[in-house]
């Protein structure tokens, strides 16, 4: 079990964003005449890319109007959603023993960057990563994760970190090995479905995990 390095997602992963998705989503909506939509609605789609829950929501496949949501939605996001959020116990502690180990890590997600790099300054995580990588409009995470190895930031040799079965997915399409976590939005069902190389339970079992196999 050596890894060149790990990718960690973010929402789910490392950290719980879903007080400030639920808020920006529905003000989002309701800025265009949608209705709201519920809690277990907006947990459900949190994970895939914004633009794929937009068109879900509003029942639409015009890119204009996806867009133009998206946009709103980012706007309250920028300004207030990333500070609505909060780490899941032991993360600091995990990456910081897996940095000891001197693995490289980075993060892949499916946020802005911008956004993403906020919300990793917020919590003073930036130290431990090498890269964060956000999409484009309109790009998946297979489609990010290829880049990384494109521009030779991850090798095929990388294990994709991730809650939800979005992540397990995009490492395979690229020939990586990946790892469910189940503290955050997937469940283990969906999770086991993708048959994943692991899964963690905790962030403490993760840092042991390498921590064992270093030693």
């Amino acid at each position: 079990m050596s890894f060149q390095s790990l990718v960690f997602d973010l929402d789910g992963t490392l950290s719980d964003p879903f007080l400030g998705i639920y808020r920006c989503m529905n003000f989002a909506l309701a800025s265009f005449g949608y209705h709201p939509r519920s809690e277990q609605d907006i947990k459900a789609q949190i994970g895939p890319p914004l633009e794929d829950t937009v068109s879900k929501f509003i029942d639409s496949d015009d890119e204009t109007l996806v867009r133009r949501v998206v946009e709103k939605y980012r706007e309250r996001y920028g300004e207030f959603g990333y500070k609505e959020n909060s780490l899941y116990p032991g993360i600091p502690e995990m990456l910081r023993e897996l940095q000891s180990l001197g693995i490289p890590m980075g993060v892949c997600t499916s946020k802005l960057r911008k956004n993403a790099v906020k919300i990793i300054e917020l919590f003073e995580l930036d130290e431990f990563f090498e890269f964060v990588s956000g999409p484009e409009f309109g790009m998946s995470k297979a489609q990010q994760l290829d880049i990384l190895i494109q521009d030779g930031s991850i090798s095929e040799n990388a294990l994709m970190i991730g809650d939800r079965a979005i992540d397990l997915v995009s490492a395979h399409k690229n020939g990586l090995s990946s790892a469910g976590v189940t503290w955050g939005f997937g469940s283990e069902k969906e999770l086991l479905a993708e048959q994943p190389r692991f899964l963690f339970t905790s962030p403490e079992q993760l840092a042991a995990t390498f921590r064992q196999n270093a030693g």
